[in-house]
């Protein structure tokens, strides 16, 4: 019997991200993560929304992402939800991020984690911050978007 391929689960999204940003470029990272957080993860504990990527010494890291401990983690383990977590990405994809973001109002955004062959992956973005005008017309287009589909179902009625 073959195996099903397994389709990229999400575990936790960052919405906010979409609204403050213009994404340029996407990639997807692998996460150092100790025993206790992937538990917490395969139980959904994470929040993603206050989470940005900062570039040391030509490694990638991910700050701000809570991943909250279970009532059952181990008492020996020092379980520290705000923990620095290590990206993976290939030298020449961060030689690349390093110049870009050197660039005026560039930064590097995680979007989503998720499952990919076991393992815990991030998606990040190489993002520009929008301006409060660009924030309103997304609003303005949302809105637009909600009074078509009211129309269009009321129709159908």
């Amino acid at each position: 019997m073959a195996k099903k391929p397994n389709s990229p689960s999400r575990i936790a999204e960052n919405k906010k991200a979409a609204f403050n940003y213009f994404f340029e470029e996407r990639y997807e990272a692998g996460m150092v993560l100790q025993g206790w957080e992937v538990k917490a993860v395969r139980s959904g504990k994470v929040q993603l929304t206050d989470g940005y990527v900062v570039i040391k010494n030509g490694e990638l890291f991910l700050i701000g992402c809570l991943i909250n401990p279970l009532k059952t983690a181990s008492t020996h383990v020092n379980a520290d939800a705000a923990r620095t977590k290590k990206l993976l990405l290939h030298k020449d994809e961060i030689r690349r991020l390093v110049g870009k973001v050197e660039q005026k109002g560039y930064t590097l955004v995680p979007l989503n984690l998720h499952w990919k062959e076991g393992l815990v992956k991030c998606e990040i973005a190489l993002a520009k911050g929008k301006a409060e005008h660009d924030k309103r017309d997304t609003i303005k287009e949302r809105e637009g978007k909600r009074e078509v589909e009211r129309a269009m179902k009321s129709r159908h009625r």
